[in-house]
């Protein structure tokens, strides 16, 4: 997405070219009068300035990939390539890899990749982040963060040998303090961001505090990393020129879609460097180049040369500025400037190398973002919730396919599985949840042609993985064993119709848990792979009055999948036939209640119970009364409901909303104006649900909440988890609707919320001259909770959403908008969000002590994000013999409750682990076109506690790798990597910044290959490639 110069000065609406017209020449008049005299420096050292060339390509946001691909991003490479290849000065820095792929796979010729070798290889074409995409920080998980990092730095490796180690997030919308923790592991040596609040940057300017040291992690100092903040003109290249009505620096003009012009004449293309113009250009650019130099405290200057969709013709881009750099370099001693081209790791280099001792920054992040008081980037965190919810399914099946196809590889090398053709369809999906991570992906800010690319990419990219899967789980694993498709369509001794499902728990844990499934049969006896009855429940769904949900108890070892039959019956069948283990569930009716009948509330009070909880329910509002976790006899009042913001529409009547900015009229009134409810009392779940009208007398309800609580009071199922699914849509215009959770705990605002599913962070509730209530809006990828000094309410969230919390006591979360407004920008780009689909989100709700519910949350969020998978074999049919044991079951492989096994796949890449020998198969011309190898599996295991949270799940642990994964198959070696997996940790030596507070380094290798032993401290993340 652009920032705000002259081609897009819309996207920071407000804070418009005018504005920094005026603040430049404010602080060019103060520039002048105090720190330059004739042009030098007060300490007569000329300025030295790294023009870094640069085209910011969005991986999708306003146009497709293809559409940018055709109209500019191919050209961007080609030109780039034969231009650098011209001038040895000449650089060019390259971000976002997908294009770059898509570029060097189906476009570039031989003669261009090898040029393209020759330019990485003299550092004069410059991989900076090197992932799939330059990802959103606020609402992506570190999962998919890493997903798409590890894919594009493994192509980088195995085609050119290079590892990016430099960051260049100049567009997420804020800054998160899990980037540079994970930017670390990575290997990176400095970090680059731009949009923070904008009050805050002017203060970090001012104060020249714009680069600092960053410990993103309090309980992971040591991963900390230098950071330059972008100055208020961000990565965009001043466009303003007081000596002509045409933007500035921008030879080749605006990128035209759908194709490029044939006379390769573009709009609005600056003004050519002639003898006529080069004085005033040179001024021009040295008046801003002394501008940014007063906000840092050193002389160098770092001048992003470029903007969105820049350098499609790089011969007239250099063919310009060549003469202009000539020219102030020539002049230097009068202006009191040089200029060099520069990629971003010789600015870096430079800086590291003026010794300076730089301020700390602590685990604090720089979210919310604002660009100015009405206008919080906060709304993006609730946009496209579908969007949002598919792509972490996506995620989630990705995961459970990965770790399901490297135990297939581990134990059947040979299997009848082609391993090309299920490396493909992991590859697919890799690609796609990559590719959503983009800042103007998942964020939901996009575009709807956009949207609609990321949902087709995504879910054909799933029902590939499905069609693995399935392949895995039916085919037989060696070539002469029987199928579990042989068994079917075989008579049986049952009428009854019959369906085979497999479930899969894709968890290095032991789980016993509680799956559901819709069928078209009110009664089923469930059996295991042992052919012994399991406990389940069903029930009329909430949808239909013909289909029912079944819900079925299972036990699943680590990383273990069995197989379940369901026999079904129209009728009650024999407790021998194993329906006496199946409860049929019925509902209780409730009348629907008015809020104007809401005049005696809390005298009728309806109990729901299990061995942690006492929900009760009040007859005289259909609404939550109160929860007692009964372990502590300790009861909070607390009310569900919906409430709703409107918006304003039209600019001329003040500030808007839309798919970024939430900018609220008022404070949220009540979205219904009645609430019916039912119950299905069980012995398996209870299941409320409350449904909520807009009107008393609709027929069809606006909301609704579904919660079910756990009552298997015998089994190992986690009794403190309440799942409630909601359903809400289509909204009415510039709608946006929450849940509002009020309870009796005393959290005075404040509220804690995950960093991409890594860290919890404190947000202490603010006030704002203007829009607060916006402002103190946040993110939450995995979780949120407030508290008081006795208790804690957890929300656990399948997907991101907003959260605030608005009044004391309160948590709302943002479960869905629908905006349009008459901003020409907006109408222009199609970007008004006017989302009309129905979302049905879920929360897990945790309720309990401040010590309990520390230590269940963390694993919970695991839960969440990989729940088990469930895959029908067949549909409803005559009944097959059922066989006891015809199962594959390996020994489950299980972690301590603190350790999560992030990662276990077969990644792919060819490339030897030593990098001299990689380099040396690269120079040799052993490249891109070798075998993958599939002996090589990568795991990542990470701690999820903090230090200090917990006395015994926030120790260091201990692991043997070997034994954990005995059960697979034999480990014979374990090297350590980088969490991308490019760099031996033990080669790995990155750059030490001086602050007044240095860490004390220790070089630590706390395992070795002969005992494969491991110790994870609170927060680490450990990158292993281990080989059987």
């Amino acid at each position: 997405m652009g920032s705000g110069h002259g081609f897009r000065s819309g996207v920071v609406r407000k804070r418009s070219q005018r504005m920094v017209k005026m603040r430049f020449l404010v602080v060019l008049m103060c520039f002048v009068n105090s720190s330059y005299v004739y042009g030098t420096t007060v300490d007569d050292m000329p300025i030295q300035t790294f023009v870094i060339p640069h085209s910011h390509m969005d991986v999708g946001w306003v146009y497709t990939v293809q559409e940018s691909m055709r109209a500019y991003a191919a050209n961007v490479y080609s030109s780039v390539t034969e231009e650098l290849s011209k001038a040895k000065d000449r650089r060019f820095i390259a971000v976002e890899q997908e294009f770059f792929r898509l570029w060097w796979d189906t476009v570039a010729t031989d003669s261009q990749k090898k040029q393209v070798r020759q330019l990485v290889k003299e550092g004069r074409l410059e991989f900076i982040i090197g992932g799939q995409v330059m990802h959103d920080e606020a609402v992506t998980d570190l999962n998919d963060q890493i997903l798409q990092m590890t894919e594009g730095h493994g192509f980088l490796y195995e085609t050119f040998g290079v590892r990016p180690q430099f960051s260049w997030h100049v567009d997420p919308f804020g800054a998160s303090a899990t980037t540079p923790v994970l930017f670390a592991l990575t290997g990176f040596n400095a970090h680059l961001i731009s949009r923070i609040d904008y009050d805050l940057k002017d203060a970090m300017q001012g104060d020249k505090k714009l680069q600092f040291v960053w410990r993103g992690s309090p309980s992971l100092k040591k991963q900390e990393m230098f950071t330059h903040t972008m100055d208020q003109f961000s990565y965009c290249t001043p466009s303003y020129l007081p000596f002509s009505n045409s933007s500035g620096f921008y030879w080749n003009g605006v990128a035209l879609f759908p194709d490029p012009p044939k006379d390769g004449v573009y709009p609005n293309m600056s003004l050519p460097v002639t003898k006529e113009t080069i004085h005033a250009y040179a001024q021009t650019m040295v008046d801003n180049i002394k501008q940014r130099a007063a906000w840092f405290r050193t002389n160098h200057v770092l001048w992003p040369w470029g903007c969105d969709k820049q350098f499609y013709n790089s011969s007239v881009q250099f063919k310009n500025m060549d003469p202009l750099m000539n020219y102030i370099n020539q002049n230097s001693k009068d202006l009191g400037v040089t200029v060099q081209y520069a990629t971003l790791s010789e600015y870096f280099k430079t800086i590291h190398n003026s010794d300076l001792e730089w301020e700390i920054r602590g685990s604090e992040d720089f979210l919310p973002y604002s660009t100015e008081s009405q206008q919080a980037w906060t709304g993006f965190y609730a946009s496209r919730n579908v969007l949002k919810g598919v792509a972490r399914q996506a995620s989630s099946k990705l995961h459970a396919a990965e770790t399901i196809f490297t135990q297939y590889r581990i134990s059947y090398p040979d299997g009848p599985v082609a391993k090309d053709w299920a490396l493909d369809k992991l590859k697919a999906l890799r690609w796609a949840v990559s590719e959503v991570q983009h800042h103007d992906g998942i964020t939901g800010t996009e575009s709807p042609k956009v949207a609609d690319m990321y949902m087709q990419h995504l879910t054909q990219a799933m029902m590939g993985v499905d069609e693995l899967l399935a392949t895995l789980f039916l085919l037989p694993h060696k070539l002469n064993s029987p199928s579990l498709s042989d068994y079917q369509g075989k008579e049986g001794v049952h009428e009854a119709p019959e369906q085979h499902i497999i479930v899969y728990n894709p968890l290095a844990w032991n789980i016993t848990t509680i799956i559901n499934i819709t069928v078209n049969f009110s009664m089923a006896a469930v059996f295991d792979d042992n052919g012994k009855p399991v406990p389940a429940q069903t029930q009329t769904t909430a949808q239909s009055n013909v289909t029912y949900d079944l819900f079925i108890m299972v036990e699943l070892g680590g990383l273990q999948h069995r197989k379940y039959v369901i026999r079904f019956s129209e009728k009650r069948c024999s407790v021998t036939g194993g329906c006496g283990w199946t409860y049929k569930a019925k509902r209780v009716l409730f009348d629907r209640i008015g809020i104007q009948e809401w005049t005696k509330t809390g005298k009728r009070l309806l109990p729901v119970l299990n061995e942690c909880y006492k929900l009760m329910f009040d007859q005289d509002t259909n609404l939550l009364h109160s929860i007692t976790y009964l372990e502590d006899k300790r009861r909070v009042k607390m009310k569900q409901d919906f409430w709703e913001y409107h918006a304003n529409g039209d600019v001329k009547s003040g500030p808007i909303s839309d798919n970024y900015i939430f900018t609220a009229k008022n404070t949220a009134t009540r979205a219904y104006d009645a609430v019916g409810m039912e119950i299905i009392p069980g012995k398996i779940v209870t299941e409320i649900r409350q449904y909520f009208y807009k009107n008393k007398t609709d027929k069809d309800y606006a909301f609704s909440i579904t919660t079910r609580v756990p009552e298997c009071y015998t089994s190992q199922v986690q009794c403190h988890r309440l799942e409630q699914t909601y359903f809400v849509g289509p909204l009415q215009i510039n709608t946006e609707v929450v849940l509002r959770t009020t309870t009796s705990l005393t959290n005075n605002k404040t509220l804690y919320t995950d960093d991409n599913g890594y860290q919890m962070m404190k947000r202490t509730h603010r006030e704002f001259a203007n829009n607060t209530s916006a402002r103190n809006y946040y993110p939450m990828v995995r979780a949120a909770f407030i508290e008081d000094d006795q208790s804690r309410l957890v929300l656990i969230s399948d997907r991101a959403h907003g959260v605030s919390s608005q009044g004391n006591g309160q948590i709302e979360v943002m479960l869905h908008r629908r905006l349009w407004n008459n901003l020409p920008w907006n109408l222009g780009y199609n970007l008004t969000l006017n989302d009309s689909s129905v979302v049905r989100p879920t929360l897990w709700m945790i309720m309990g002590s401040l010590n309990v519910t520390t230590k269940v949350y963390h694993k919970e969020a695991i839960e969440m994000q990989h729940r088990p998978v469930v895959m029908a074999i067949d549909h409803p049919k005559t009944s097959i013999k059922l066989q006891a044991g015809q199962g594959f079951l390996v020994p489950p492989v299980v972690l301590p409750p603190n350790l999560h096994l992030l990662s276990f796949s077969v990644p792919g890449w060819n490339y030897s682990s030593n990098h001299a020998a990689h380099i040396k198969q690269l120079e040799k011309g052993k490249r891109h076109f070798t075998a993958p190898d599939y002996d090589r599996v990568l795991i990542r295991v990470m701690h999820l506690f903090e230090e200090g949270k917990d006395p015994e799940l926030s120790k260091a642990v201990t692991i043997n790798i070997k034994e954990v994964l005995q059960g697979l198959g034999k480990v014979r070696a374990l090297e350590e990597r980088s969490l991308t997996g490019t760099w031996d940790i033990n080669t790995l030596q990155r750059w030490k910044w001086k602050t007044a507070d240095p860490l004390q380094t220790q070089n630590r290798r706390s395992y070795t290959n002969e005992t494969f032993t491991v110790t994870v401290s609170p927060k680490e993340i450990r990158t292993f490639f281990v080989y059987f």
